[in-house]
């Protein structure tokens, strides 16, 4: 009979046989967090972003900066309200700070603003249109369903808006008028994770 090994000794033979992290990797997994924090700080507290990249070495800024870039494009979101809309511009600023291809990042952000502009306009207008739709065919609904449970409407007023299913058919139909926005914007932040 071979010798049986335990749990512990198998998988200890198995990290030997794994490759060691390279050097670049190393820093990758260092300062691409180091840059996302800084990226929040940013967003957080307005910290200055090319103060705090001269703080790194040439070496590893490059890593600080797709980590703080990372942050910036994915808090890049639709305008739901202002305040959105305000984080937006900082985040679009702070990447100006961070990008170096200044064209590059202008030509996608504003293909973003479009998107944004037209969310304002077109969708608000969609989702109002949208809104009372679905309120209109929702209380057809539910007086129908009284009529036939009590034979007559009998003068009964329904605030269909606080029913819990209008709501989750309200939240439904916002996910979808928002979903051909969210795949423009996500394409753009795709392209503009390529820039330099």
């Amino acid at each position: 009979m071979g010798d049986i090994k335990s749990a512990l000794e198998i998988a200890m033979e198995k990290v030997k046989k794994l490759d060691k992290a390279t050097d670049e990797e190393c820093l990758r997994w260092k300062y691409i967090p180091e840059g996302e924090k800084l990226g929040t700080k940013y967003l957080k507290q307005n910290c200055n972003l090319v103060v705090e990249l001269g703080k790194y070495e040439e070496d590893i800024v490059r890593y600080v900066l797709e980590g703080a870039s990372d942050i910036l494009i994915r808090n890049i979101i639709l305008p739901k309200n202002d305040i959105i809309k305000s984080n937006n511009r900082k985040a679009m600023d702070g990447l100006k700070n961070l990008k170096s291809d200044i064209v590059g990042v202008e030509n996608v952000f504003s293909k973003i603003r479009r998107i944004f502009s037209h969310y304002v306009e077109q969708g608000e207008q969609q989702r109002k249109q949208a809104y009372e739709l679905l309120k209109t065919d929702y209380e057809a609904r539910i007086q129908q369903a009284i009529q036939q449970q009590r034979g007559s409407l009998g003068g009964i007023k329904i605030n269909v808006e606080r029913h819990p299913q209008f709501q989750e058919e309200w939240l439904k139909t916002q996910v979808q008028l928002d979903a051909q926005y969210l795949k423009l914007l996500d394409e753009y932040k795709q392209e503009l994770s390529g820039v330099t």
